[in-house]
């Protein structure tokens, strides 16, 4: 196999590999003396089909087989022979006469066109200093926790007074009976139905009408269904509903206690407290590292200046601008950008998507020295902690990373980039510092 590289321009590179044709025709026979002994042709004994009869028929295609495995296993041969490490899959172009090559009498010429990995030394990550901001759940978190969780776990009681009269916020408990012109329709009868007013459960114009009932009382409403009514036979229909009152009830205020405690499920509140403390402490140290994470990533990004390939540029840049162009569409472009002109946004966008290139870069080559990978075991618990983000299709999903080569590269990139900043950080110089919920939410949100 001769090999031969041409530089064009940049990263780009054009490697011409030529195969000897005495190779491929050595190949070729050695494939038939394998495969005539095997062979049951009509005219011939099981296994004493001549050899040049097997040729004579099967020759062409075997060759063409012959040429594919070739290609296949010459192309990263090359590469390795002359040092080169691609950017991208390469575009394959055959420069010779394919049917003197599969009449085996001419050699196998083919082009490799592709865009190499730059060739630079990354940042010692020894070298680097970080602040990692530090913050832990206060007594005054704990109890904004605690008072958000029971604002979820609602709870009512009988509704007091002399004149008990249904408000918005009440739950009143009613039976009711629904009509089309006088006849009651399937779907349209409950007893003993919890519905709180103002919730918008039910369908406009009902709840805001029991509001001033009174237990007891028994009235007919009328409702006007939506015109896009999920109910075909009731969408845009004018309806009646008898209703009969039977109970309201208050919101009741929310005592966290130990009862409170008991009814989640926990057997102390002191227990409930620790669960919420380590719950925000999680979050706050997650906040934390998406902070340090992006001041890595800022030095990392100014510590590095070499030529990118085009093509990756050009791909992240066309990935980020479909979500531009469908959020321009959607009417959800962020204020500041929707003033812009296209040709401002894709100046701003290609400056993002160069930046995504040179880090991904460097992170790669961080960790491919330093022998950082992601294992089997990782990758699956990635894609199963994915599956289990769609109840009941769990096996779906899994078939689809399995099939699909290519998802699960992208599941293991996040995985990959993760653990190569861990490194870094572990063999940086890091600093705690603590700052104030306030400082690392605000940025957070900034970001």
């Amino acid at each position: 196999m001769q090999v031969v590289q041409n530089t064009t321009e940049g990263l780009s590179r054009v490697i011409t590999v030529t195969v000897p044709v005495a190779e491929l025709n050595a190949k070729l026979e050695t494939r038939l003396a394998e495969m005539a002994p095997k062979m049951n042709l009509k005219g011939f004994r099981p296994g004493k089909v001549p050899v040049a009869h097997v040729k004579k028929t099967f020759g062409r295609d075997m060759m063409g087989e012959i040429v594919n495995d070739t290609i296949n296993e010459t192309s990263q041969a090359a590469l390795d022979q002359i040092n080169v490490r691609p950017a991208a899959p390469a575009d394959m172009k055959l420069t010779s006469d394919m049917e003197k090559v599969l009449a085996g009498s001419d050699d196998l010429a083919y082009e490799m066109s592709l865009e190499v990995m730059p060739d630079f030394t990354p940042v010692d990550p020894k070298t680097l200093k970080l602040d990692r901001p530090v913050y832990e759940a206060s007594d005054e978190d704990l109890d904004e926790a605690l008072k958000e969780l029971a604002s979820q776990a609602k709870s009512y009681e009988d509704k007091k007074g002399k004149t008990v009269k249904a408000a918005d916020g009440d739950q009143v408990t009613i039976d009711y009976l629904g009509k089309l012109d006088g006849v009651a329709f399937d779907g349209g009868t409950a007893e003993d139905a919890d519905l709180v007013l103002g919730s918008g459960r039910f369908i406009p114009g009902f709840e805001e009408q029991l509001v001033g009932a009174k237990i007891g009382d028994e009235k007919t409403i009328e409702v006007t269904f939506p015109e896009q009514y999920q109910a075909a036979n009731l969408a845009g229909k004018l309806a009646t509903f008898d209703i009969k009152v039977k109970a309201i009830k208050a919101e009741a205020e929310a005592k966290i206690d130990e009862e409170f405690a008991t009814r989640l499920g926990l057997e102390s509140l002191d227990k409930l407290k620790d669960l919420l403390r380590q719950n925000l402490n999680q979050q706050y140290a997650g906040a934390a590292r998406f902070k340090l994470k992006r001041a890595l990533l800022d030095q990392l990004d100014g510590a590095h200046s070499f030529d990118l390939p085009p093509k990756m540029v050009d791909a992240e840049f066309q990935g980020i601008w479909q979500q531009v162009e469908a959020d321009k569409a959607a009417g959800a472009l962020p204020e500041e950008d929707a003033k812009k002109s296209d040709d401002e946004l894709k100046a701003e966008y290609k400056k993002i998507a160069e930046r995504r290139v040179r880090l991904g870069l460097v992170l790669a080559e961080i960790g491919r020295t330093n022998n950082v990978g992601v294992t089997d075991q990782e990758l699956n618990n990635a894609i199963m902690a994915e599956a289990r983000n769609y109840p009941g299709q769990e096996r779906m999903v899994l078939d689809f990373y399995r099939q699909n080569p290519n998802a699960a590269a992208q599941m293991r990139a996040p995985i990959y980039e993760e653990k190569v900043v861990d490194l870094i950080v572990e063999l940086a110089k890091v600093t705690d510092t603590k700052i104030t919920k306030e400082e690392l939410l605000k940025e957070d949100e900034e970001a």
